[in-house]
């Protein structure tokens, strides 16, 4: 299922290809978007596969993390796509769904049994929000990389179509980040009798949602406007990136999985 939603999402580049050198949004746009929704379907059927074949949530691992955090992009963006202000939204959405799957084929695909820690209803709870948050801000940061493509490259200004959009979903993205931060402390007091360690993964998710609490209040209260909120947009994914697979092979802890 997971090489069919690869081989779908390939066809959805290259019909969004075609629309924009053709320059006719339908039927292409509509084939396009159908094209996304089919590999949201077939990757929710790898899951839902595997979930009942290794009977827990497949979240137990970077593979099935990254497949999940797939599923949870599309689905997103497959609600709010069209506002992405930029010429052919599904066209970026397909390309960063194919480099998720793409990274995927590298990661060890085995199912492993569940080691005690993880053997818990909170991995379902804590890994569901996070990916969840991460889907949200990884819109947000494609936003980012539109708005500053479109003024530094093409000299445009893209302020009030970019800083709305990216507002909205980095903001959504902040909410579920903080709750998934207070599930894991939780789950992390059931399972190590303590709510933060200063583990790794700890200390950069924190560091990751004051990075992004400054850049929702830049925006807020200092006026911060295009190429300047992209670039603090920017920065709070590559820290997203950073928790989510440096901390794994550049450090230890108890978060450290692959």
């Amino acid at each position: 299922m997971i090489n069919a939603a690869f081989a779908v999402l390939l066809g959805a580049l290259v019909v969004f290809g075609i629309r924009d050198l053709s320059g006719k949004k339908n039927p292409w746009t509509v084939i396009g978007w159908a094209l996304v929704a089919a590999a949201w379907l077939a990757i929710g059927v790898f899951l839902g596969t595997r979930w009942i074949k290794s009977g827990h949530a497949p979240m137990s691992n970077q593979y099935e993390s990254v497949i999940f955090l797939n599923w949870a992009f599309l689905g997103l963006a497959l609600l709010v796509g069209r506002e992405f202000p930029v010429r052919s939204p599904g066209l970026w959405i397909a390309l960063f769904s194919s480099l998720l799957l793409a990274l995927a084929s590298l990661l060890d695909s085995a199912a492993h049994p569940l080691v005690p820690a993880l053997q818990s209803d909170w991995l379902l709870l804590h890994v569901s929000v996070t990916m969840a948050a991460y889907a949200a801000l990884a819109i947000g940061f494609l936003s980012a990389i539109a708005c500053l493509w479109t003024q530094k490259i093409r000299r445009r200004s893209t302020d009030k179509q970019f800083d709305g959009f990216a507002y909205r979903c980095i903001s959504l993205g902040f909410v579920l980040l903080t709750i998934g931060i207070i599930l894991g402390a939780v789950w992390a007091n059931e399972a190590w009798g303590s709510y933060w360690s200063w583990d790794p993964k700890e200390t950069w998710s924190l560091i990751t949602w004051f990075v992004y609490a400054l850049a929702l209040h830049l925006h807020q209260t200092k006026g911060w406007r295009g190429s300047s909120f992209a670039a603090v947009n920017a920065s709070g994914f590559l820290c997203v990136a950073f928790t989510y697979f440096g901390v794994n092979y550049l450090m230890s802890g108890l978060h450290a999985y692959r």
